[in-house]
């Protein structure tokens, strides 16, 4: 057999060579250096067979986070034999300890177990001592092939692997993968030797797992761990799992009093609290005064609807399993709505339409209804009622790419406004094997290429996910990277010739004929409430000057400055702009603790010389710190900080 190299070359091997021949064909320091392969694109460790003909690439010592996934799977391992040490000093056998499925992923691993007792959080860094003693010991990986047979035999104890083997084809070679006096059922890939692997790992937690996933099953202890290749690499993790708890939107709603869910309302029915209804406001006005702006018009529809609208729509039988079930009213069934798109579709179809009438853009902050399963249910990323900022555009061919270009710049300019600058934009393709979707395949053909072509005219950079269309278009999507280096999906933008073909809907041509239009879906924010979750950690709760709910809070030094700072209060308040004044009993300084706990932007400090002069000392939260400026004229102040509201700079 043979195997290309990266420069090109062939090398000659053995039959049945591994990666390890490989490198012991290049040289000996190549081999002891080695810790994993590609073969053909895919991790591959140093022990499995190679294709004949492979192209492959060696990873060395040199660069080990390429074998990311590997040594995390045989960190996994060896965590799973040092449990099993663990409970053999607390006098059980080998058998008293049972194992589900142990995959690597994304920066870490889990194991789940059956264990005799439960590990507790506190027994996790005596685990992970032992496993720093495995790797220490510096044992090889070996991998064999077994039969079912033999596999079953080895595991009579253990349930758990005797179903996973039984379950497995007849012609699929069984691979154990052994270190030590450990062995376990593993497809592999993993690391040559514990000696190798790296020491930045953590265990994390633990949790309960159904079996397989299925509640009808046992609950198994799952145990999380984390890795990476170096010590900064996992100190930089763990620095930024404790900035997303400092920022978690669900703690920062209850103490910023934005939100609230309340199980005598329902789980996933969020409630906004004053504050959050004003942020919430702001961010309704900012995207209605850009809609204005570009021509959209205002519409408002029902949050029930007949089920034939959604039948009609193809939404009944495309999503059914996400929607709530129908309620019979009069001998008709009617739902919850969950999309506003069909409403609009009828509201254009309200009266006849000339070409001239196009673009039509409907804009609606509709409020949609969706199951999500309880587990799925959180804060305000994962809501079961949420309102969407959705706009449905109607439009002749020759109007559809620079309307498309204008929501994508609207888009653009939404994230923008926010500090979100970091997106990736994806084009979302009907994978032609599936039955999801509906319509005509010229169409599709057509609704992509057109797509396509928008964005490469202004020159984003784009990747294609085939089969992640929506059942009637493709669409465009912006994932964004938030202060955590988090990705998210926000905005969308669709390209739709099928609903307007299943509601039969058409506008009179130039020609005198009916013709179809084409619908744009979008939706900058995507839903209010996951935006607004999103935003509260992005931001930590420190919203900028026109987004904050409270904005101004005035802090008179002592009694006798209360009335002057009441009439700055009444004053700010007819200019449009959120103050209040802590006249509280408190001594200044414990106020202004107060007032930054509650991360007001800007606090006003007024004594004696701020009152004789009308003027106020400033102290203004910043990303940077904070600034304080003291001896402001007040006029000059407000005037200075309305235009910052206005603009929302």
């Amino acid at each position: 057999m043979h195997v290309i190299l990266p420069d090109g070359k062939q090398l000659e091997l053995q039959a049945g060579a591994t990666a390890l021949d490989a490198a012991a064909a290049i040289g000996p320091r190549l081999a002891q250096d080695a810790l994993a392969a590609t073969a053909n694109g895919e991790l591959v460790d140093l022990m499995t067979p190679l294709p004949d003909g492979a192209n492959i690439t060696l990873i060395t010592k040199k660069n080990p986070a390429d074998a990311a996934p590997l040594f995390r799977h045989s960190l996994g391992h060896v965590m799973s034999q040092a449990v099993g040490e663990y409970y053999r000093g607390k006098g059980y056998g080998v058998d008293a300890i049972k194992r589900g499925v142990g995959p690597s992923i994304e920066n870490g691993w889990y194991q789940d177990f059956d264990l005799p007792e439960p590990l507790k959080e506190e027994d996790l860094p005596e685990i992970e001592k032992i496993m720093r003693d495995i790797i220490a010991r510096g044992l090889d990986f070996t991998r064999r092939e077994i039969s079912k047979a033999e596999g079953l035999a080895q595991f009579p104890h253990d349930p758990y692997k005797q179903e996973l083997i039984a379950g497995l084809p007849e012609d699929e070679p069984i691979t154990f993968y052994t270190q030590g006096d450990y062995t376990d059922l593993c497809r592999g890939p993993h690391f040559p030797n514990t000696g190798k692997l790296p020491g930045a790992f953590k265990l994390m937690s633990t949790s309960g797992a159904y079996w397989r996933g299925n509640e009808k099953n046992p609950i198994l202890q799952r145990v999380y761990g984390v890795a990476f290749a170096t010590q900064k690499e996992l100190d930089a993790y763990l620095h930024q799992l404790e900035e997303a708890k400092r920022r978690d939107h669900r703690k920062l709603g209850r103490e910023l009093e934005l939100f609230t869910i309340d199980p005598l309302v329902g789980k996933g029915l969020p409630l906004w609290l004053p504050n959050g209804t004003v942020l919430r406001e702001e961010l309704t006005s900012f995207m209605k005064e850009q809609q204005f702006q570009r021509g959209y018009q205002g519409v408002i529809t029902p949050n029930i609807g007949n089920l034939d609208l959604y039948r009609t729509s193809g939404h009944y039988e495309k999503y059914s399993d996400g929607q709530f079930r129908p309620i019979e009213v009069d001998d008709e069934e009617y739902m919850l709505k969950p999309m506003n798109c069909p409403h609009h579709v009828r509201i254009y179809a309200s009266k006849p339409r000339s070409y001239r009438d196009l673009p039509v853009r409907l804009a609606e902050f509709g409020t949609v209804y969706r199951y999500e399963q309880s587990g799925e249910l959180n804060g305000l990323t994962r809501v079961r009622g949420f309102t969407q900022d959705d706009a449905h555009l109607f439009v002749r061919p020759d109007q559809l790419k620079k309307e498309f270009l204008d929501v994508l710049d609207l888009t653009v300019l939404v994230l923008k406004t926010f500090g979100m600058n970091e997106v990736r934009f994806r084009v979302g393709t009907r994978d032609p094997e599936s039955d999801k979707y509906v319509g005509d395949e010229a169409n599709w053909t057509l609704a992509e290429q057109q797509i396509i072509e928008a964005v490469e005219e202004v020159g984003l950079p784009y990747t294609i996910e085939p089969g992640d269309a929506a059942f009637y278009g493709p669409k465009l999507d912006f994932v964004v990277k938030d202060v955590l280096g988090r990705e998210w999906q926000l905005g969308t933008i669709q390209v739709d010739y099928n609903l307007p073909e299943r509601f039969d809907i058409s506008y009179v041509g130039e020609d005198g004929q009916d013709h179809r239009p084409i619908m744009i879906h979008r939706a900058p924010f995507g839903s209010i409430e996951r935006f607004t979750g999103i935003l509260i950690e992005h931001y930590a709760g420190d919203f900028p000057l026109w987004l904050a709910p409270r904005q101004i809070m005035i802090i008179p030094i002592a009694d006798r400055h209360n009335d002057y700072a009441w009439q700055l209060r009444d004053e700010l308040h007819q200019a449009g702009l959120r103050a209040e004044v802590d006249d509280s009993s408190n001594r200044m300084n414990a106020k202004v603790r107060t007032a930054e706990l509650s991360k007001l932007p800007v606090m006003l400090i007024v004594g004696d010389k701020e009152q004789e002069g009308r003027e106020v000392s400033v102290r203004e939260r910043t990303p940077e710190g904070h600034k304080e400026r003291k001896g402001v004229k007040f006029d000059d102040l407000k005037a200075e900080l309305l235009e910052r509201y206005k603009t929302r700079s």
